[in-house]
């Protein structure tokens, strides 16, 4: 079951956010961050795929600080546009804005919260986990990460680069694997955005190989019992 709620950060902003609900009562949490195109179809069907597994899971909107209701195609044009939204919002309120998130599933029956984010929203998920605390992060194709490479995890994290990734040189998959040497940076004979199913550069088999890493993750770190 899938709804819409609204969330309030710590500095009074109120956002829209995009909840999927397991079956049955949760195991865990999972916050997904998005791309820059917004929470649109393809962001909303990996939350509800997060839900099937077990996961109560949350997908705030992010770009409602700038502009509300933001749900783009995956043209050129429309990266642009959501670049530029990007650079309107300081990154102190995106922060405040996942901690809301976070928050929302640990009041709602989430013992342990993951974050996983794609390409903008993945280097969110690295910055989360080095500045919010979640219990496990995922962070897929994470464009701008090697800005944020020194920071000190709180928990741990696993990393999926496409190998003909035009945005990320694997010099940048290199710097990560030289810093977290205790953290898994899986490389994949696929482009930036291979695990979205409404992009040219979709790879079924690597996104499918990267799920299964993904929910395994998840399962040790936010299920387990440790």
């Amino acid at each position: 079951m899938s709804q819409h709620t609204q969330l309030q950060a710590a500095d009074g902003h109120k956002f829209d956010a995009y909840i999927a609900q397991p079956t049955g009562e949760p195991k865990a949490g999972v916050v997904v961050l998005q791309e820059i195109f917004g929470v649109n179809a393809h962001i909303r069907s990996v939350a509800d795929r997060f839900a099937r597994a077990g996961y109560l899971t949350i997908a705030p909107a992010l770009f409602d600080r700038a502009q509300r209701d933001v749900e783009m195609a995956y043209g050129p044009d429309e990266g642009k546009q959501g670049m530029q939204i990007v650079q309107r919002i300081p990154l102190d309120q995106t922060l405040a804005d996942i901690a809301a998130a976070i928050q929302y599933l640990r009041e709602h029956g989430a013992r342990k919260v993951g974050v996983i984010g794609f390409c903008w929203g993945g280097t969110l998920a690295w910055v989360s986990n080095t500045r919010l605390h979640p219990d496990a992060t995922v962070s897929y194709y994470p464009g701008g990460i090697q800005n944020y490479i020194q920071e000190k995890s709180t928990c741990p994290a696993i990393f999926h680069f496409g190998l003909q990734d035009n945005h990320i040189p694997q010099t940048v998959v290199e710097q990560v694997r030289h810093e977290y040497p205790g953290f898994s940076a899986f490389t994949y004979d696929a482009g930036h955005g291979f695990n979205c199913d409404a992009r040219a550069s979709y790879n079924e088999v690597s996104a499918k190989l990267a799920q299964q890493r993904t929910l395994a993750h998840f399962d040790e770190f936010l299920v387990a019992p440790r």
